[in-house]
């Protein structure tokens, strides 16, 4: 004798099959409405401004309006939360930044997110390599001779950040661990004030991306003593990088991409992540990362999720290593 599904199930498995078909019918219809671009930080900086960048190309391969929208707050925390909070349905995505995927999680009581879980990696946008600098009237000539003076002198060189547990931070804390010279971290509200007491000769030195520091190189305000880099900057040939002074594993960088909530559909991932490559390949693009001496990213989500657990694991070890805590 034969058996038939019970109405309730076959109504069941229509409503299924009818919400998978709506789905896939969404995914490939995206986007149909403006999207929503979230900045976690203030207008006018260097995030902010290379996302107005993307925007106005993305918006061209997408064919619908990118709509920017800061949301600054708590070292990033907040705009990246409204990321991590939104819908996923591809119409809300934004700037994802080293503090907040890597070191937040590490060095604050409280993130609402958690960066590997929360959130889907779209591309990796671009890295500032960092360079490490001293005023031009420095008694450091070169890098050697800071960390001569430092090992005779313990705690008396001293170095300025943008504020703890940024890259410029954690960049010098990681100097110290490599030459084992004592150094003291002098934290500022943002990179301007570190910049004018590091002119003014009030702290040692500091570690910077290259577009901020190199005018002030070029008016001969500051010295470069050396470039946490692979290789030797083409903007600056003559400044040896931290492996050729005999550090190893000490590049560093300053670095962002895009980033969307965790669930998004990996076929609008995978629209999204087109649409910014082919944006990093317009020459404008091109010329606004490279032309101050940053370095353009590219390429999968998958790689740029590797990238983004591997400067986890190596930046959250720092934090605790030297017990760094948010102010």
């Amino acid at each position: 004798m034969k058996t038939f599904p019970a109405p309730r199930l076959l109504a069941t498995a229509f409503l299924a099959l009818a919400a998978v078909g709506a789905h896939a019918q969404d995914t490939a219809n995206w986007p149909n409405k403006p999207l929503t671009f979230v900045v976690p930080y203030a207008p006018g900086g260097s995030s902010d401004t290379r996302a107005r960048m993307l925007a106005a190309k993305m918006t061209g391969y997408l064919g619908q309006p990118i709509v920017v929208e800061n949301k600054a707050g708590a070292g990033g925390n907040i705009g990246t939360d409204m990321i991590a909070k939104a819908a996923p349905d591809g119409y809300t995505f934004g700037i994802g930044n080293f503090a907040p995927l890597s070191v937040n999680k590490a060095m604050m009581a409280k993130v609402p997110f958690d960066p590997a879980k929360d959130l889907a990696p779209i591309v990796l946008i671009e890295r500032g390599p960092l360079v490490m600098v001293v005023p031009e009237k420095s008694q450091f000539k070169t890098f050697q001779d800071l960390v001569s003076y430092g090992k005779a002198h313990p705690d008396k060189i001293t170095f300025a950040s943008a504020g703890v547990g940024g890259a410029y931070h954690l960049a010098g804390e990681l100097l110290s661990e490599a030459t084992g010279v004592p150094m003291v971290h002098v934290p500022y509200k943002g990179g301007g004030p570190a910049t004018t007491d590091l002119l003014g000769g009030q702290v040692s030195f500091m570690f910077d991306m290259a577009p901020a520091v190199l005018p002030h190189i070029k008016e001969h305000k500051m010295r470069a003593l050396a470039v946490a880099t692979d290789k030797r900057l083409p903007q600056l040939p003559d400044v040896p990088t931290l492996s050729e002074l005999g550090l190893k594993d000490m590049s560093m960088s300053n670095w962002f991409g895009l980033v969307a909530p965790a669930k998004t559909p990996k076929a609008i991932i995978a629209k999204l992540n087109d649409a910014a490559n082919r944006a990093l390949k317009d020459p404008v693009v091109v010329e606004a990362i490279q032309g101050p001496g940053n370095i353009i990213g590219g390429g999968t989500p998958e790689q740029f999720s590797t990238f983004v657990a591997g400067e986890t694991a190596r930046w959250s070890k720092v934090v605790k290593d030297k017990q760094i805590k948010a102010d």
